[in-house]
């Protein structure tokens, strides 16, 4: 389409709904305010947690939802754990993991027979490790944000899918998963929340598991990041 053609269909869509450029101006400027202060939406008093309520309302919430959880005190025990669970699925000790630099100390130099590769996923990766930005305790639900250092396909291409989460990142309700990316400089490319295993009820109205993503997915809940 010719931007000739694009701005006469516009044209005709804001005359038939009765808007000028006065009416306009006065929307971006009143979309502008609402954006420069955000106004959080109703927080359903299950969120309204804090502490240890909080953490555990996220255990409960996410494994009602097929999500493993396992708790860590360091960040240097995610490779041990990391070990465990794919013994345990009877997986390969091979992953694709993200290169941000808060992995290097997450313990894989310990384990000779993992075999790590740092970067983005493709398609004969069957296990992905990647960080959450928060997890929501009021729906046990997972916020991944794209970057560089953490590029989204490892979080929905392999069949499998661990994600280390910062206990300190954990929030009550979505509002404050948003409140938390804002004060870190505002949302990326993408922002993907995600609540278990990816799933479907399209095929035969059964739940399938893995249709659309990882059909497999643990969370290794970390105390301490021994940041140095």
């Amino acid at each position: 389409m010719s931007e000739a053609a694009r701005t006469t269909i516009l044209a005709r869509l804001a005359a038939a709904l009765g808007r000028d450029p006065a009416s306009e101006r006065r929307r971006k400027e009143e979309i502008a305010a609402r954006l420069a202060v955000p106004t959080p939406n109703l927080i359903p008093a299950r969120a309204q947690v804090s502490g240890e309520e909080r953490i555990e309302l996220f255990l409960r919430m996410a494994r009602a939802v097929q999500t493993d959880v396992e708790r860590l005190a360091h960040l240097s025990d995610v490779a041990t754990a990391t070990t465990r669970f794919l013994r345990f699925h009877n997986l390969p000790q091979r992953l694709v993991a993200v290169p941000d630099p808060l992995l290097d100390r997450a313990g894989f130099d310990r384990q000779p027979l993992m075999r790590l590769r740092r970067g983005t996923a493709n398609v004969e990766d069957a296990v992905g490790l990647t960080i959450a930005e928060a997890g929501v305790a009021e729906t046990g639900t997972l916020v991944l944000m794209s970057s560089p250092l953490r590029p989204t396909l490892v979080a929905f291409l392999p069949e499998t899918l661990i994600v280390v989460l910062p206990i300190e990142d954990v929030v009550g309700a979505y509002e404050e998963a948003w409140q938390r990316i804002r004060a870190r400089g505002g949302p990326s490319r993408s922002v993907n929340f995600i609540t278990g295993p990816s799933r479907t009820g399209d095929i035969g109205q059964q739940i399938t598991l893995g249709a659309h993503g990882p059909k497999r997915l643990l969370v290794l809940l970390v105390e301490r990041l021994d940041r140095t």
